[in-house]
């Protein structure tokens, strides 16, 4: 992985009065359960923000400021549809977290490859002289 990668993101958007890099941003916004649950149902299609509000015990508003939040992760894209407002997923910030995640799967495969070597090793002595006592 190049330094770049770890780079604040050029776009860097601005939130608490602070530069926030991309992959921050995106795995901030995947915090909040009521938002992911926002994405789940985005992942089947595009909505409108009323249909996306409906399932939840909140206010319209509330479930606007997490569409914003979303948004702001680029994790969402909104349009207007005469007076609706149409949300759908973005890909970019998805592929950028499972990019991410990869190097720390390959990295625990590894070990979780190299720790079941080791077991079957001390399995087969066991079986080959007898358990210890």
């Amino acid at each position: 992985m190049e330094n770049s990668d770890y780079a604040v993101d050029n776009a860097a958007l601005i939130y608490n009065h602070k530069v926030v890099d991309s992959l921050s941003a995106t795995l901030a916004a995947f915090a909040d359960p009521t938002r992911r649950l926002i994405l789940q149902r985005l992942a089947q299609g595009e909505a409108s923000v009323n249909d996306l509000a409906r399932p939840f015990r909140i206010s319209q508003q509330a479930v606007s400021k997490h569409l914003a939040y979303l948004e702001r992760a680029r994790l969402i894209e909104k349009r207007k549809d005469g007076r609706r407002h149409i949300c759908r997923l973005s890909g970019k910030p998805f592929k950028q977290v499972a990019d991410w995640m990869e190097q720390y799967r390959r990295f625990w495969e590894e070990r979780f490859d190299r720790l079941d070597s080791y077991l079957k090793e001390l399995q087969e002595r066991e079986n080959t002289h007898g358990r210890k006592k």
